[in-house]
């Protein structure tokens, strides 16, 4: 009996690691405005696979920067393409794996419960508009939200007169809490983020001439885990597509 015991046990440690080992995560470094819609990208990667994904998600330079500071990601989604060729040129990417993901619009935002009503064209008066309050927008010097934000309000003519009153956020969810939250009256951020948040409402949407094309690309970064390409192939499918859809991000044509 000793024997027949023994050797059941060692048959089943023979099989346990004979099987394969489970998929390792894959980490994926994603721009703050699609915390929303990655989650549920992942849940369902999760319910089709059976494999994890682990997200990070925060301003585009702090992620590139991050990446080029110390390995831990294996794909970046960027909500612009500057913060993607920064680390191309460092060549932390794999340039082969590179597309261009999804589109956005920006928007111009208050409170829910805000009366405040203006329409984006040139020279529009939004210091007026603001009262006695600031605009919140991601900072401009660095988050691409901010940027674009920048880019179109100088475009219409109007940066000049609501430069000081800004407040920089470290990215543009933060833009989004301070005017959800009521600290600051007006607010620009994408579209998708206005769709994900009840307590604020879309006051008006910047034209696309205003300011550069938003572009969300998305790479595999240099050292990514074999388990990251399925992923991005994922990504670019018809699966996630239609949750992108719904959550009003542009799919790009490849």
């Amino acid at each position: 009996m000793s024997f027949a015991r023994t050797l059941c046990a060692a048959l089943t440690a023979l099989f346990i690691a004979a099987m394969p080992a489970r998929a390792a995560d894959v980490t994926v470094f994603a721009a703050a405005s699609m915390t929303n819609v990655l989650k549920q990208v992942g849940e369902v990667y999760r319910h089709d696979t059976g494999r994890d994904v682990v997200f990070s998600f925060a301003a585009s330079s702090a992620l590139a920067r991050q990446i080029e500071a110390s390995s831990g990601a294996d794909i970046f989604v960027s909500a612009d393409t500057e913060w993607m060729d920064y680390l191309e040129v460092r060549k932390l990417i794999d340039h082969g794996s590179r597309i261009d993901l999804l589109g956005n619009s920006l928007v111009l935002i208050a409170s829910a419960e805000s009366k405040v009503n203006v329409t984006i064209r040139p020279h529009f008066d939004l210091a007026g508009a603001l009262g006695d309050g600031r605009l919140a927008l991601a900072d401009p010097a660095s988050v691409p939200a901010g940027k674009y934000a920048k880019a179109a309000l100088i475009t219409l003519g109007v940066w000049d007169t609501v430069a000081s009153r800004v407040v920089p956020a470290e990215n543009v969810r933060v833009a989004l809490a301070y005017v959800a939250r009521g600290e600051a009256p007006l607010g620009i951020v994408y579209a998708t983020d206005a769709k994900a948040e009840a307590m604020v409402r879309i006051v008006d949407t910047f034209p696309t001439g205003s300011h550069p094309r938003i572009v969300y690309p998305a790479a595999l970064t240099k050292d990514a885990s074999p388990g990251a390409r399925e992923f991005l192939a994922y990504l670019s499918g018809a699966r996630a597509a239609a949750i992108f859809a719904k959550a009003g991000f542009t799919v790009l044509k490849r």
